[in-house]
């Protein structure tokens, strides 16, 4: 990247730098053999004003506006035209071939052609039953038409596989709003929110605007405060967030291939450094008190329509609100002949109708802004007394940044009897509890989080050593063993770097090529998984993983010239990405980057519990002719496939498998 060049105004003493930069992309074919085109026509225009105030302290402020033309540019793939009518599979289709149920007699059915009320009732269920949607009538109630959408998951991985997809509608807010809410700054964005997406209510545009300054209190003691929108940095690693955790991360802008730099959202901050300056064990030593002060947020994830939605969690969740808010068709759901699981001899699952207020997410929490929502850290820092060793003990609590689904259970409608929990069954069932119900209310935990990190120079390899480690208690994972189908677990992360500035000579001859290795690790503890009837249940993260990652940059032309390979692989997803790319300095102005993205993955390993099998209106969804037959107060059965919870197997790399890209980037500097 190049510098920015300093241009200083000597009269008023402003010093004042900036950027305009473009970066363009063009995406390859996604997992229909659909030529996505043209994914990003970002602009981006960047200034920093910086001014000595007085002898001690500094204003400083970054402004950053952005407008992506790929809204326009290609509105049939991201912009007001996307999506179309879809056809969602009904893998029944035989068991009904002959029956008054045309609809249901072909193996693929339209978004509102599914198992609905009046073939409900004909099957035996109670009159009062809610399956159906209103895909026809604009002037009804929950309109849902079968237009502008797409089928779940349909970029990266089969549809056709006999899972649970449904339909998610993608195009801008303004245009569309079903399933439009705000998950934390996304989710509900018009067009003019995507093309302009620092132009919003939480003034994105000042990127960064503080004051800072010391406060002397010895000779070699001093205290450093900093207050105002700000980034805090802690991690000492590329890519991994492991203590770099007190900014959320905009993951929209270009999942995580971005610059962090680039990607955190600058919070209004305070922090109070402690510098004791050297000692006689410490070179030197600080004590950083860490506040931050501004309303919560999450890390922007993307919204489903957008090229950038990491773990495509973005579409689930709309996808979700609006199965919660007009209900949808979900493939393969309703076990034909009612209570026969696949094992037993069952002529498939049948395409279903919810109607509203069924499954979904009903609501998203957002923490509101108190004293006790926000995020306190403290971090001791220190240089060894020889300089080789750099090392810092972290501490914070916060809310955690990525949301948790909560089943609600018995506030959903039971869509067999019409009326919320099991009030309306048959006794004895009207007396069991409503539980693992795939109907939430999206939250976000407290955690609280403990750690530390190091440099180490070691000379003798010539080399930097890099490590981070943290351990957290209160994140929450999807479990579909736990009746609200999450659970809180403690986690281990830590990541190991080693970087080297390396003559190779068959790479760049007498110039240096830096070679940079990290291995990033996680540990979920009180893990919970087990192997049911049907297949695997629990948490889908894995227990213990691992990725890598491996970068090589040669340099030539004194250093203008500089050709990058990038590699990253998960482990347990067998997943990654392979980046080549080279980046031309022209001059101190002008610099020139090209390259490309090129993902895969292994969908044969993301195949988890999707809980059709979860059995939370007994009788009506009970397995009663599996072997063994399932008790009317089960938990899942562990019938499953890749949607919802194969994304979290399959991790950002995996979901990304099919977004392959070119991509170039004009940058000019003043």
């Amino acid at each position: 990247m190049a510098p920015n060049v300093l241009a200083q105004n000597t009269q008023s003493g402003w010093d004042v730098h900036g950027y305009y930069e473009n970066d363009t992309q063009y995406r390859g074919e996604d997992y229909t053999g659909h030529t996505a085109g043209l994914s990003k026509m970002r602009n981006t225009f960047q200034l920093s004003l910086g001014k000595q105030v007085s002898d001690h302290w500094k204003f400083h402020a970054t402004l950053r506006g952005t407008f992506d033309g790929v809204y326009r540019m290609n509105a049939s793939e991201y912009g007001n035209e996307a999506g179309g009518p879809i056809q969602l599979q009904n893998s029944a289709y035989q068991a009904f071939v002959g029956s008054p149920f045309t609809n249901l007699a072909q193996p693929f059915v339209p978004h509102g052609g599914g198992l609905n009320h009046d073939e409900a009732t004909m099957l035996g269920l109670p009159p009062s039953n809610a399956f159906g949607i209103n895909s026809t009538n604009p002037g009804a109630p929950n309109y849902n038409p079968n237009q502008g959408m797409i089928v779940l998951g349909q970029r990266w991985h089969s549809v056709n596989r006999g899972g649970v997809e449904f339909g998610v509608p993608v195009r801008p807010c303004n245009v569309d709003p079903r399933g439009c809410v705000n998950f934390g700054g996304y989710g509900n964005l018009s067009r003019h929110d995507l093309e302009f997406p620092e132009f919003n209510n939480r003034f994105d545009f000042l990127r960064e605007v503080y004051v800072s300054g010391d406060v002397p209190l010895s000779p070699t003691k001093s205290l450093f405060i900093k207050v105002g929108r700000q980034q805090v940095i802690w991690g000492r690693t590329d890519l991994f967030r492991v203590l770099d955790v007190i900014n959320p991360v905009d993951f929209s802008r270009n999942n995580i291939y971005d610059e962090l730099e680039d990607t955190r959202i600058p919070m209004f901050i305070t922090t109070v450094e402690y510098r004791m300056g050297a000692s006689k064990w410490f070179q030197d030593s600080n004590l950083q008190l860490v506040w931050n002060m501004e309303k919560f947020r999450p890390s922007n994830l993307g919204q489903c329509g957008t090229p950038n939605s990491i773990l495509d969690a973005g579409c689930f969740f709309r996808g979700m609100k609006n199965l919660w808010d007009n209900g949808g068709t979900v493939a393969n759901f309703a076990a034909i002949p009612p209570g026969t699981p696949p094992n037993a001899g069952g002529a498939g699952f049948a395409a279903t109708d919810f109607g509203p207020h069924q499954i979904g997410i009903r609501n998203v929490v957002l923490p509101k802004w108190t004293l006790n929502n926000s995020p306190v850290g403290l971090k001791f820092e220190g240089v060894s007394a020889g300089g080789a060793l750099s090392f810092s003990l972290n501490a914070l609590t916060y809310r955690s940044q990525l949301p948790s689904l909560h089943g609600i259970n018995t506030a959903a409608i039971n869509s067999f009897t019409g009326v919320p929990g099991n009030a309306g069954s048959p006794p004895p069932f009207n007396q069991i509890p409503v539980e693992h119900l795939i109907a939430f209310d999206m939250h976000f935990p407290r955690v609280n989080l403990f750690g530390g990190s190091m440099d180490y120079q070691w000379d003798w390899a010539k080399s930097t050593i890099r490590f981070e480690g943290a351990y957290t208690r209160g994140e929450e994972f999807a479990n579909t063993l736990q009746p609200q189908l999450y659970s809180k677990n403690p986690v281990f992360r830590s990541v190991i770097g080693i970087d080297r500035l390396s003559f190779i000579p068959f790479i760049s001859g007498a110039q240096a090529t830096l070679v940079s290795a990290q291995v990033f690790f996680q540990h979920i503890y009180d893990y919970q998984s087990k192997h049911g009837p049907l297949g695997p249940e629990g948490i889908p993260d894995w227990k213990n993983n691992l990725t890598f990652t491996l970068l090589v940059k040669p340099t030539y032309m004194n250093g203008r010239l500089s050709p990058q390979l990038l590699i990253a692989h998960d482990w347990k997803a067998h997943a990654g990405t392979v980046s080549p790319s080279i980046n031309w300095l022209v001059n101190n102005h002008v610099n020139l980057t090209a390259g490309a993205l090129f993902h895969y993955n292994d969908l044969s390993r993301y195949g988890f519990d999707d809980c059709r099998s979860c059995n939370p209106w007994a009788p009506f969804t009970t397995y009663t002719n599996a072997n063994p037959m399932q008790a009317f107060t089960d938990g899942s059965y562990g019938l499953g496939g890749i949607e919802p919870l194969g994304r979290f197997r399959a991790g950002p790399l995996g979901t990304a498998g099919k977004e392959n890209q070119l991509f170039v980037k004009l940058r000019v500097s003043f």
